[in-house]
């Protein structure tokens, strides 16, 4: 059986690294935590639960790290665990199987997003793939915010069921989704940028009007209830944000915006919203007799 680094990178997280820590205590052969030179306890709750305690500059966000972090890691196979995530007991029966015989060098691993106090079972916020657990040396993160890691080597996905799924404790609060979208959008509008995106004033219509689409609807967030509704929004008002970084960085560029262009634009926008409207209706039990009724006028 394969012995396993459990990598955690860190940015003052007191509040949420004990119970990462706390979940993964008895299954890693090694923990190793690469802090951001935090001013809270964490790197104190660190040393106290036996880790390995490494330090990296900060970057605002976590990629530059990661790489840095999992070349100290000693063992063969590496979890990457986030400060805010923990494992079950399950999940770890299952990991600790991989090692004994496994049959690929890197496995995609669901996650359990847990937003505003609740489990997001759709808003393609499930299962939310994620390259988790691998063979030391199959794979490496680059530097660019979000990225899909480089790998090698034979990959698996774990069935998307719960016991086989990352607990994410994601966002808790408004405030701090709103302070992540800040970070998070400056550096997505630097990427663009840097990648020769040419801004668009329609950006600002139909790239958010789609990412509400596409979760809302698409991605059946109306079965999360509110939560969907709410997450749907703030997704769509990311995109806003980010598009309109992009154009701060050409200096608020003042292009006329002609009033039946911006009209034409949002029929267009109209149409695929009616288009999901009636699709998700389709989907939904009663669906169809709810659209005749409607149309009937019939109680």
């Amino acid at each position: 059986m394969g012995k396993i680094s459990v990598v955690i990178n860190t940015l003052n997280e007191e509040k949420n690294l004990p119970r990462a820590l706390a979940s993964v205590k008895y299954f890693a052969d090694e923990i190793v935590v690469c802090d951001m030179y935090s001013d809270d306890k964490t790197v104190e709750i660190a040393k106290n639960a036996g880790a390995k305690i490494y330090e990296h500059e900060k970057t605002g966000y976590v990629e530059p790290a990661r790489d840095y972090a999992i070349g100290k890691a000693q063992r063969d196979w590496v979890l990457i665990l986030d400060a805010d995530e923990e494992i079950s007991s399950s999940l770890k029966t299952e990991l600790k199987s991989i090692t004994a015989k496994p049959s690929a060098d890197f496995y995609r691993l669901p996650r359990k997003n847990i937003i505003f106090g609740k489990w997001i079972k759709h808003s393609r916020f499930w299962p939310d793939y994620n390259i988790r657990f691998f063979r030391k040396g199959y794979v490496a993160w680059s530097e660019i915010i979000h990225s899909v890691p480089e790998t090698k080597g034979k990959g698996f996905d774990l069935e998307a069921k719960e016991e086989n799924a990352i607990i994410h404790h994601h966002y808790e609060t408004i405030e701090q989704f709103v302070e992540r979208l800040n970070r998070y959008t400056t550096e997505h509008a630097k990427l663009l940028s840097k990648e020769g995106y040419n801004f668009n004033w329609t950006d600002l219509i139909q790239k958010p009007t789609n990412e509400f689409l596409g979760r809302y609807f698409q991605g059946e967030g109306y079965k999360d209830g509110l939560h969907g509704l709410a997450l749907s929004g703030l997704q769509a008002f990311s995109e806003f944000v980010m598009y309109l970084k992009l154009w701060q960085m050409l200096g608020f560029k003042a292009d006329h915006v002609d009033i039946e262009e911006t009209v034409n634009e949002m029929k267009e926008i109209e149409a695929d919203l009616h288009y999901w409207q009636s699709d998700a209706l389709l989907k939904e039990v009663g669906g169809l007799k709810h659209r005749v009724k409607r149309k009937f006028r019939l109680p």
